[in-house]
């Protein structure tokens, strides 16, 4: 029985190994691709020159000051939103709770709308304003999960965060019209983009990034405990209440940080631990690990085909993530058993 028991954990530790190397496999393609492809003049030859250190000085100025940022850029919001999903469904035991759709995201960009109406630029945006937003919003969606009989309906919960998602767009528009200057940087960066981002926007978001990094690190086994009941947790010497504070704070930092980089992109929280729990089952310690490597990867791609879909323009890759998640979301809720966290 004992030896029926080891092999069948070294087959599923296997192929979890296959998992997490076929993710980094997708992500390293769909990375390379968004550095070959483009709606500008440079043709993936040009681009693959550049990479080598060749090619012409147009070549290498899209490449170092366009693709290359936007690439950095688009793989931080890919990591920070996958992990910010899989954290937030398994605080809530719920697989709908996605951050754009709880009005997480919304949040945040409600607080960098009225930062704007108030006299900041896009450019002087902090990414402290995008993650104060973002912190409220995901105090409201937890206090949301706590509600008797909301809290246990997954579809309800996301009625509930729908609810405010839409509440907050409509005073974010109502904020455009207060200020027409306002509203010409609002219209743009809501729609959710990453073109055009500097290595210094980055760099400004990057430390509270690393930041939620080590507290989700630290969670990560508390977490999985609390997964079978509170009751379980605590008799293991976790402590349920500090458990969800730690996990809104990072999830805070991720989702306002993301935002700040990238607009408000819905379904990538919910479309990337999806997948994550398809391939590695739904331990939020190995679905963590996959969204490593699969968040950058469904972001960076969706970006690339934003560039290629409507060209010579591009479209905002808030769409193109809408027009991904949408599906994921429509099959998880049609499907005959909603599965359990």
């Amino acid at each position: 029985m004992n030896t029926v028991l080891q092999t069948r954990g070294a087959l599923f530790q296997y192929l979890r190994m296959r998992a997490l190397g076929f993710s980094v496999l997708v992500m390293a393609i769909v990375s390379l691709a968004s550095l070959m492809l483009g709606a500008g003049p440079v043709q993936p030859g040009d681009a693959l020159a550049a990479l080598m250190g060749g090619g012409s000085e147009e070549a290498r100025f899209v490449f170092m000051e366009l693709r290359l940022p936007r690439l950095a850029v688009g793989v931080t919001v890919g990591l920070a939103l996958g992990v910010a999903g899989a954290l937030l469904q398994a605080m809530t035991r719920n697989p709908l709770a996605e951050p754009g759709l709880l009005g997480v995201s919304a949040g945040s960009a409600f607080a960098v709308s009225l930062a704007i109406v108030l006299g900041a630029s896009t450019a002087t945006l902090t990414t402290l304003v995008a993650q104060g937003g973002a912190l409220a919003g995901c105090s409201l969606v937890v206090a949301s999960s706590r509600m008797k009989g909301l809290g246990n309906d997954p579809v309800r919960l996301v009625l509930a965060g729908a609810t405010l998602s839409s509440l907050l767009l409509a005073m974010t528009s109502l904020l455009m019209l207060v200020d027409q200057r306002a509203a010409d940087e609002i219209r743009f960066w809501v729609t959710g983009s990453i073109a055009g981002r500097r290595w210094s926007q980055l760099a400004t978001a990057l430390p509270s990034m690393v930041l939620a990094g080590v507290i989700v690190a630290a969670v990560a086994q508390p977490l999985a405990s609390l997964a079978l009941g509170e009751r379980v947790a605590a008799g293991l010497g976790n402590h349920p209440g500090q458990i969800r504070l730690l996990v809104v704070l990072a999830v805070a930092l991720l989702v306002g940080g993301a935002t700040a980089l990238a607009g408000p992109l819905v379904f990538v929280g919910l479309v990337v631990p999806f997948l994550a729990r398809a391939l590695a089952g739904s331990d939020i310690r190995k679905t963590l690990w996959l969204c490593l490597p699969l968040g950058p990867a469904v972001v960076v791609l969706a970006d690339t085909v934003s560039r290629l879909l409507a060209v010579p323009a591009e479209l905002p890759l808030g769409v193109v993530t809408a027009l991904i998640g949408a599906p994921v979301l429509l099959a998880i809720v049609r499907a005959r058993r909603m599965p359990a966290l």
